[in-house]
């Protein structure tokens, strides 16, 4: 959550609730899909995981 907070909220204009409800699906799937992860070796959680699945 304070990722999502720092890289997403606090960059964002959000005059609204419906506005963060608008967005907060699309942050949550870049978050998944694009956002490097320190604890990944900078990778995104779904290039972790495809990496862990292609060796086993």
């Amino acid at each position: 959550m304070k990722t999502l907070k720092r890289d997403y909220v606090q960059v964002t204009p959000l005059p609204d609730a419906r506005t963060v409800l608008g967005l907060i699906g699309g942050w949550i799937e870049d978050y998944n899909n694009n956002h490097p992860h320190s604890g990944l070796k900078m990778r995104s959680p779904r290039e972790f995981i495809a990496a862990q699945t292609a060796t086993a």
